[in-house]
Parts: structure tokens; sequence; C-alpha cells
């Protein structure tokens, strides 16, 4: 059976592949995102950007996998940014850049970006890659300020992109999204599906068993 590797420590993305069906060999990538993000200079696009950084990371993962995982195995890298004001916003960190963050974003809508890159793996060596990237609106309510401490307190948004999340607590304070919400979860399902066609794999032959 081909073996589906996630090279990501995200567990929305973990969650998202579980509830399809699929339980994935994890593999977290060590690139490094902020100079692969200073190479692309400032004015590259959102989809360039997460791009660049889905590939990196899956490139790294190849370049670690067991032989037998090699032998038949898919790699799936990827990166989530969110895109507002023409600025994109990754992780904040800290509390104070995710208040930051959530005052910037209440009230209004912003592009989450999410760049994908597979890489088909047969018997050591790549046999395709695909890289593209998905984009999905997300239309953010206004948190009270007794709402936002409390979810800054809880910790989520210093590690998710643009500081928020929609399969967690931040799903509280968005009113709603325009596209595909697995996208937004960090992970889309019906881009990788198309994605995955494209490597001549279906989603059936991946499906735990």
């Amino acid at each position: 059976m081909t073996r589906v590797v996630l090279g990501s420590a995200s567990s929305g993305r973990l969650k998202v592949l579980r509830q399809a069906g699929i339980e994935p060999l994890v593999i977290v990538s060590g690139v490094d995102e902020d100079a692969i993000v200073a190479t692309l200079g400032a004015g590259a696009p959102p989809d360039q950007v997460v791009c660049a950084l889905a590939a990196a990371k899956a490139a790294s993962v190849v370049d670690s996998l067991p032989s037998d995982v090699a032998a038949d195995c898919v790699v799936i890298g990827c990166d989530s940014m969110l895109w507002l004001d023409g600025r994109l916003t990754g992780k904040p960190g800290s509390a104070a850049a995710a208040r930051a963050q959530w005052q910037l974003m209440a009230g209004r809508s912003g592009e989450l970006y999410t760049g994908h890159c597979l890489v088909r793996m047969r018997d050591g060596v790549p046999l395709g890659r695909e890289l593209e990237a998905g984009g999905t609106t997300v239309r953010f309510g206004t948190p009270s300020p007794g709402d936002l401490a409390g979810y800054l307190d809880s910790g989520e948004p210093l590690g998710v992109a643009g500081a928020f999340t929609l399969d967690g607590l931040g799903g509280w304070f968005v009113d709603g999204v325009d596209g595909d919400p697995s996208n937004v979860i960090g992970l889309s399902l019906p881009l990788v599906r198309a994605m995955l066609a494209r490597l001549d794999l279906s989603v059936p032959q991946l499906w735990t068993r």
C-alpha cells in the first residue's frame, strides 16, 4: 500500500487526514522558514511564498525518508499564511503579536493561503512532483475584549498562521469562510485529491485499512 507521509507538525493537518481516512507517517521538516521567505523578497505574491515553503518542507522530508517508506509513498509538504492589507502573516509567536493581529483583522476578511507540495516516491526515487496553493476567504468576527484575552491566554493563537484556528478555540470568532474550509485548517482535501490524480494516485488507494 502506498504510504502517505505528512511533513508537518500541525495537529490540524493531521486531523484533516485522519478524518478523511488516512493515517499518515509524520516526519517534521527542519527548514528555516524565515530564510526562505527572505530569499523571495518583500514583493513576492502570497501563493508563491507558501508554495516555496511547502516545496522546501517536502524536499527536506524526502531526503530523510527511511528506505522502506521511500519504496512506495507520497510526501505532502504544506505551509499556511494569512494575507491581509497586502501583508502575509504566519505564526505570531507571542501574545502581544497575536493581540495586534486580532486588532487588525477583527470584523474584516482575509485570505488564508496554503501551499501544497506532493512528491511521489517509488523504489527510493521521486517519480513526480506537484506544487499548488489554495486560497480561502475567512470572515472574522469581533471578539469582546474579555473573549480575546481568554483566547490569548489559551496559548492557541500564538503558534498558528494568522493567530487563529477554524477547527479549535478560534472557531468561535470566525463568522464564516468562502471556499474550502479544510484549506483554512492547513490541508485542502479537494486540491490534494486533484494533485494526487495528476500523480496517478486515487484517494481510496491511500485510505488506511
